[in-house]
């Protein structure tokens, strides 16, 4: 694949702004005080078009999953700029939500803090006991939230970015990337330096700032330890970042 779109080079289509959200991870009080910025940011400034992008990874190890799903669930509901993408904890907890029996990788990946955000406590001891903590949290998670979590993106691109949660498969055209790399890829992207063939605006690796590269640009800033949602800003060639301050 020959060519490719740099970070100082990437543009949004004429009159877009867009923002894009990383890795939330139960952190609703930083994405209230994140979404509260962008808002009187578009009221202000009053952009022609305008896209929140939300890169997956919403439950988990925070305290407020369920929250954090209310939040977005209502807003991509109410307003189709509101894009959510699919990330790997999001698809887990999907997916022992339909079946407990493969129920140790969210285990794994703290779902027990998912499990109490609804006032769930789960026994990960044995099959048993995570089979009757698996009915009760089902038995309340709504349907508006698993109407959610099963409609979610995998990707989206405007201009010259590609948006996904954890990156793509370099030589890979973007309209054939599956959905594993998607949600999960890391060693053989995040060491890629060529470039793609659009700038790529993922989340998934934890850093403790935005990791910025020619070819990509990570978004993932830790928020459930450190308190930094991080926010993404682009509107024709230029960009900016802004992060919650919790």
């Amino acid at each position: 694949m020959s060519g490719g779109v740099t970070y100082d080079d990437a543009a949004t289509p004429d009159g877009m702004r867009i923002y894009a959200i990383g890795d939330i991870h139960g952190r609703a009080d930083c994405l209230t005080d994140l979404l509260a910025k962008i808002e009187a940011e578009i009221a202000r400034d009053r952009p022609a078009d305008w896209r929140v992008v939300y890169l997956g990874d919403y439950v988990d190890r925070g305290p407020e999953s369920a929250r954090v799903l209310e939040t977005l669930a209502a807003r991509v509901e109410a307003d189709p700029r509101n894009i959510a993408l699919e990330g790997n904890h999001d698809k887990v907890f999907a997916g022992f939500l339909a079946d407990p029996t493969n129920w140790h990788q969210f285990a794994d990946f703290d779902g027990a803090a998912t499990a109490r955000s609804y006032g769930v406590q789960i026994d990960f001891r044995d099959d048993r006991t995570v089979l009757r903590g698996q009915r009760e949290l089902l038995a309340v998670v709504p349907q508006t939230h698993l109407a959610f979590l099963n409609g979610l993106r995998l990707s989206v691109n405007f201009g010259d970015f590609f948006f996904c949660h954890a990156g793509i498969r370099p030589g890979v055209p973007l309209d054939r990337q599956v959905e594993h790399d998607l949600i999960w890829i890391r060693g053989e992207f995040l060491d890629h330096r060529g470039l793609h063939p659009k700038l790529v605006i993922h989340a998934h690796t934890p850093n403790h700032q935005p990791e910025i590269l020619a070819n990509r640009v990570n978004l993932d800033t830790c928020a459930f330890a450190t308190g930094r949602l991080t926010s993404m800003v682009m509107e024709g060639r230029t960009k900016r970042f802004m992060r919650s301050q919790r």
